[in-house]
């Protein structure tokens, strides 16, 4: 073996190593989605009221992107961006105590694509809401 295949092998090597340890990258895939919602819902049926949901249907860059919601009574609310590389975006837990069930954050959102917020109630139901954004600049980058 000549010096320079030795080189190109452990080049080659160094690449697939460095290939391994990279984080993922890319859209969650469907399945991820539906197993998160399965995880936090316990398999319950989502309905439609229960929940608001504000965000802008159109930002320039995904980085920070404001977003508010209203879940009055929940227990909890997950916060899903299906096309970022992690599509859980956030888990907000609300005590018995919390005097609202109201957030205003920002997240990051890889690309265009429909967020969505699912709120789990005392009682086992579940509630959701969803809006379609369009992103010019992606904030997901690596």
């Amino acid at each position: 073996m000549s010096a320079q295949t030795r080189r190109k092998v452990l080049a080659l090597g160094g690449a697939a190593v460095v290939a391994g340890l990279a984080p993922h990258v890319g859209p969650a895939r469907a399945g991820e989605v539906d197993a998160r919602i399965a995880a936090f819902t316990g398999g319950a049926v989502i309905g439609g009221s229960g929940v608001t949901l504000s965000i802008a249907a159109l930002v320039e860059n995904g980085v920070s992107v404001p977003i508010a919601f209203d879940a009055p009574g929940a227990e909890a609310v997950l916060l899903l961006a299906p096309a970022n590389p992690d599509p859980q975006a956030a888990i907000f837990r609300f005590g018995p105590r919390a005097g609202s069930r109201s957030v205003a954050t920002r997240v990051r959102l890889a690309e265009s694509q429909t967020v969505r917020v699912i709120a789990r109630f005392p009682d086992g139901r579940c509630a959701g809401a969803e809006a379609a954004v369009d992103v010019v600049v992606g904030g997901c980058v690596i």
